[in-house]
């Protein structure tokens, strides 16, 4: 396993989509060791309603696979696709090509990455509601972020990933979803190839920075 300061893997966890090794198996014991991890995130009034599906089985991958690899089609010819942000900058436009690539390449090969996984919120009223809901997603997608740091720690590489959610109520069916529980994400995990991770090219603070107001 990799030897990394906090700020070595607050900084250097990325978003893996080329670099998933999808021959090589996943240790089950290592995910749940950061599930165990993730358990400790914050959660509101400590209600802990999160649940974790883990994706094992080839047929579930390959069925949220296709989910995915729909949903990210029809997003890679949307305006919101990476590839068409910040077109009129040259450096930005270059990152976000390589982006907007990768993107391409995991949709292409969700189903086949050994683990899945998708955090979960089992909603108090069974159904989610209206106005403010930063409490409640708020509630899950801290435990998932600290999944995916742990995961790193471990030599696993992870990413964020929510466009199969277009077709929530589809990849429900698959996963066999209570109707009082929502899905949050969909996480690869994977052993990765190569062997280093770097600072990912980022605007300065001070273009978004607002000190005491906007």
């Amino acid at each position: 396993m990799p030897e990394l300061t906090p700020d070595e893997l607050l900084t250097t966890t990325r978003s893996v989509r080329k670099r998933l090794d999808l021959t090589r198996p996943v240790d089950p014991a290592l995910v749940r060791e950061c599930l165990e991890i993730a358990l400790q995130a914050p959660s509101g009034s400590n209600a802990q309603r999160w649940h974790w599906l883990v994706l094992t089985d080839p047929e579930k991958r390959r069925r949220i696979g296709a989910i995915y690899q729909k949903a990210c089609r029809a997003y890679l010819d949307s305006p919101n696709a990476a590839g068409r942000l910040y077109a009129n900058d040259p450096a930005r436009s270059q990152v976000q090509g390589r982006v907007n690539d990768s993107v391409a390449h995991l949709a292409d090969r969700m189903g086949e990455v050994p683990v899945l996984v998708v955090p979960c919120l089992q909603l108090p009223s069974g159904e989610l509601p209206e106005g403010n809901q930063a409490g409640l997603w708020g509630s899950v997608l801290p435990a998932a972020w600290s999944y995916m740091l742990a995961a790193r720690s471990r030599g696993l590489g992870t990413a964020w990933t929510t466009l199969h959610l277009a077709h929530e109520e589809e990849a429900a069916q698959v996963l066999d979803l209570p109707a009082d529980v929502r899905q949050a994400a969909l996480i690869p995990t994977a052993h990765y190839t190569g062997e280093t991770f770097k600072r990912a090219p980022r605007a300065p603070l001070e273009e978004v920075l607002h000190e005491n107001g906007w």
